[in-house]
C-alpha cells in the first residue's frame, strides 16, 4: 500500500525555486541531482533560507558543478560556517554527466536548475534540466498563447 504525502512534512519540500528559468528558457528532460554540502548549508536550507535564480551548472574537471547559488550563512554557527556563494558539486551518475555535458558542447545549451528540495528521506536535491535560451519574439508568443487559453477557459466557463 502506497504512503500519502504529508503536507506539512519537513522531509519533503522546495526550499528554492528559479522561476525565471520557465520563461527565459525552454526546458528539457528534468533530472534530479544530489548536492555535495558542509553541515551549515544542509541546516540553513532546513530554516528555508537559499536562491538559485541567477545560478546555472557547468563543468569542472569531469564534474558537474552548481555556480552562483546562494545558501546564506548559519545563524547559530559561529566560525565553521560556509561561505554563502561557493561552487557546490552535483551528485550524478557519469551516463547522466556525460549526456548533459554533450547537450551544452554541441547543441548550445544551459544547464539550469529549477528547484532545490528535500525529498522523502530528507536529503537535498536539486532538479536541473538542460535548456535552450529563448528570443524575446518566442516570449512574446507564449505570453500570447497563454493570455489566449486563459480568456477561452473564462469564455467556457461563462456558456456554461
Amino acid at each position: 500500500m502506497a504512503q500519502k504525502k504529508k503536507k506539512n512534512d519537513p522531509n519533503n519540500r522546495v526550499v528554492a525555486e528559479n522561476r525565471k528559468a520557465r520563461h527565459n528558457y525552454e526546458i528539457g528532460e528534468v533530472i534530479e541531482a544530489g548536492l555535495q554540502l558542509t553541515g551549515t548549508e544542509v541546516k540553513s536550507l532546513r530554516v528555508g533560507h537559499a536562491n538559485i535564480a541567477e545560478s546555472y551548472a557547468s563543468e569542472d574537471n569531469g564534474e558537474i558543478v552548481l555556480i552562483n547559488s546562494n545558501i546564506p550563512e548559519y545563524d547559530q554557527a559561529n566560525r565553521f560556517n560556509h561561505e554563502p556563494r561557493r561552487a557546490r558539486k552535483l551528485l550524478l551518475h557519469k551516463r547522466e554527466i556525460a549526456k548533459l555535458l554533450q547537450a551544452v558542447q554541441r547543441e548550445g545549451m544551459t544547464i539550469v536548475p529549477l528547484k532545490l528540495y528535500f525529498n522523502d528521506k530528507g536529503r537535498a536535491k536539486l532538479a536541473i534540466t538542460v535548456g535552450r535560451g529563448k528570443k524575446d519574439y518566442d516570449k512574446r508568443q507564449d505570453s500570447k498563447k497563454r493570455d489566449w487559453q486563459r480568456d477561452k477557459a473564462r469564455l467556457m466557463r461563462e456558456k456554461g
